[in-house]
This record gives structure tokens, C-alpha cells and sequence, in this order.
């Protein structure tokens, strides 16, 4: 296997938004919807470095769970919509707001802790004071 610093580096968000690997940007960086494959097809990275946790759930909830659900109150208390219409309104749109990011967000934050190196937090406990 090539080294990391036999490849140019490449932007976090062009690799990660497509869903490419953080070190070649050939290849696919999913093997399912959410699943991360456990390592490139065309350059052999080995992909267990990455953790994006919650991060990518976090940042939906944010950006598309609560307009969504502001959406949905606004309607309601506006106009009083029947149930349908909330079914034909709101449930896509949160649908749209929380699905349709949440891959492209999670490849750029495994591309992001490519890039940066990220890892573990670990406690120095050792101190020049100390025998």
C-alpha cells in the first residue's frame, strides 16, 4: 500500500459532498446507504480511521428536523389544515430536509477527519514533575 504523502491532498468538501475517498477521490466511500465500506476500491485506504458518530444526525436535526417541524406548526396554527395535508406537506419535507443530506454530510465529515488527522481524544497524564 501507498503511504498518505504519495497523494496530493484533496479538499474535504469536493472528496466527501460526493461521496469519494478522502485520500484518492476515486473511490466510493459507501457501500449502503450509511454504510462505510471498509476500505477503497482504487487506492486500498483502509477506512476504519473514521468516527463521524452523530455528528451528520446532529447537524440534520438542526438544519431540516426543526424547520421542518416549524413548517408543520405554522400550518397548523395558520390555517388548520386537515391531517392529509400535513401527510401531503410536511412529512415530505421532512423527509427531504433529513434524508437526502445525511450522506453526502457524513462523507464530508470522514473526508474532514481524513484531511485533519482526527482522532481519539487521549489524556496526557505524564508530567515532567513526575519520577
Amino acid at each position: 500500500m501507498s503511504q498518505d504523502s504519495d497523494w496530493a491532498p484533496l479538499p474535504p468538501t469536493s472528496t466527501g459532498l460526493r461521496c469519494r475517498c478522502p485520500r484518492c477521490g476515486q473511490g466510493k466511500l459507501f457501500s449502503g446507504f450509511l454504510t462505510l465500506r471498509p476500505r477503497c476500491e482504487a487506492c486500498g485506504l483502509d477506512y476504519s480511521f473514521a468516527d463521524p458518530g452523530d455528528g451528520p444526525a446532529f447537524f440534520i436535526m438542526v438544519f431540516g428536523c426543526i424547520p421542518g417541524i416549524a413548517l408543520a406548526v405554522w400550518m397548523e396554527t395558520s390555517f388548520q389544515p386537515p391531517f392529509w395535508v400535513h401527510l401531503l406537506i410536511s412529512l415530505p419535507f421532512l423527509l427531504i430536509t433529513c434524508l437526502l443530506p445525511m450522506r453526502p454530510l457524513k462523507g464530508w465529515m470522514v473526508a474532514s477527519q481524513y484531511v485533519h488527522k482526527a482522532g481519539v481524544g487521549k489524556l496526557d497524564r505524564a508530567s515532567k514533575d513526575d519520577p
